[in-house]
């Protein structure tokens, strides 16, 4: 795990569904006046080069954040994504990609808090310089999976959690599970977001139901597929994001958007979404 470095998929197809879809989350968490806390377990450097060897080794942005830049008909809520990244590139040139603890700094309120996790010491370096001058922001040099239960409940009963590990092995699919039913055992009416990558992995195509079970209340599932894997199984053919303790205005939100999105990003005539909920 502490090989994965996230500058190589900045700003790819997935991060254009998570990010969508924490913004949203953001969004609503800010329409009340309490206090809340952002928890990113998997927080990385917080922003991204999209000009470094990194990012042009594969050039994922290419078929994610570059489709959407320049285009005069976005929803109203790729719209407000897109405006963001924009916002983290003041030149208007396309060179720097926000993680998703920028995404939480342009949204959270001076009475909000967040908290990241980071054990990958160079990206780790990184967030904490992005983050210096950010007085309701703390960096952990420690587990996310562990570190969560500890975060939950904050005083004010209000909290919202990003949860996107690599998937590079086979444990993180169980830790997500362990994670989540800890945090779930403290806190049950937290906003829990998971992001998980669409690939030929068994455990990946179990984890949506293993989810369903977990959750105590409502959720919603929403996943984005916009290419095939190769010959050999392998590749993100697309990714899905589901969330515990959803914003009930957040399924006609992307039910809105997801057609298009897969108009924009798909990348075969198989590409599709798929969209699925129980209410609280």
């Amino acid at each position: 795990m502490l090989a994965y470095r996230h500058a190589f998929h900045a700003g790819n197809h997935a991060d254009v569904l998570k990010h969508i879809v924490l913004t949203k989350v953001l969004r609503y968490m800010n329409q009340k006046e309490k206090p809340y806390r952002m928890v990113d377990t998997h927080a990385g450097a917080g922003g991204y080069s999209l000009e470094g060897q990194y990012a042009q080794k594969k050039g994922e942005y290419l078929q994610g954040i570059a489709r959407l830049w320049d285009r005069d008909d976005l929803p109203e809520a790729v719209a407000d994504y897109v405006h963001m990244v924009k916002q983290f590139n003041p030149d208007g040139q396309m060179e720097q990609y926000p993680g998703s603890p920028a995404f939480a700094r342009m949204l959270l309120r001076p009475k909000d808090q967040l908290r990241v996790f980071e054990l990958h010491n160079t990206d780790r370096r990184i967030l904490k310089s992005y983050m210096e001058e950010v007085k309701v922001a703390e960096v952990y040099d420690s587990d996310g999976f562990d570190g969560l239960k500890g975060q939950v409940p904050p005083s004010s009963r209000r909290a919202a959690v990003l949860m996107d590990p690599s998937y590079e092995g086979h444990n993180d699919y169980g830790r997500v599970i362990a994670s989540l039913r800890a945090a779930l055992e403290r806190f049950v009416d937290g906003v829990y977001m998971v992001w998980y990558p669409q690939v030929s992995k068994l455990e990946a195509a179990q984890l949506p139901r293993r989810l369903e079970a977990l959750a105590p209340k409502g959720w919603l599932h929403v996943r984005l597929t916009v290419q095939v894997p190769d010959s050999q199984g392998f590749g993100l053919a697309g990714s899905g994001m589901f969330i515990l303790n959803p914003p009930f205005t957040l399924h006609d939100e992307m039910l809105e958007i997801m057609p298009y999105l897969v108009d924009v990003l798909g990348q075969y005539d198989g590409a599709n979404y798929l969209i699925e909920q129980k209410p609280a």
